[in-house]
């Protein structure tokens, strides 16, 4: 397998960071999807920071994705499910494994959820 060029992996203006204590934050995807269910709301975000969030969106079979174009640059996690994602004017179809980019301000939304639909997403700048 190759190795990847060095350059890909660039450091932060100013440099590198040491990372302190209480930096780290971790998720537990399942304790996630019951927080999400009790409050009944598709779309939990569980982390934001500075320059990103990110959610956990669920949409159950037959379900409707209502949401419209954002400002942020977004990328989607399959985590289960089956679906169709339109994004612009391509089409394709996404399952557990998927990983989708959605280009800021461009119509997008999920359809034809034939599995329960979990999905991460994350936005670049954080969601306003």
């Amino acid at each position: 397998m190759a190795q990847p060029d060095p350059a890909y992996f660039r450091l932060p203006p100013g440099g590198a960071t040491e990372c302190g204590e209480n930096d780290m934050q971790a998720f537990r995807l399942d304790e996630l999807d019951a927080d999400r269910h009790a409050k009944d709301v598709a779309y939990l975000e569980f982390l934001r920071e500075r320059t990103m969030s990110a959610g956990l969106y669920g949409l159950d079979v037959l379900g409707t994705d209502p949401q419209g174009p954002h400002t942020e640059d977004e990328v989607y996690i399959v985590l289960s499910g089956r679906a169709t994602i339109t994004v612009g004017s391509e089409t394709a179809e996404v399952v557990h494994g998927s990983v989708v980019y959605v280009p800021a301000g461009v119509t997008h939304r999920f359809h034809n959820i034939s599995e329960d639909l979990r999905v991460v997403a994350v936005f670049t700048p954080p969601e306003s």
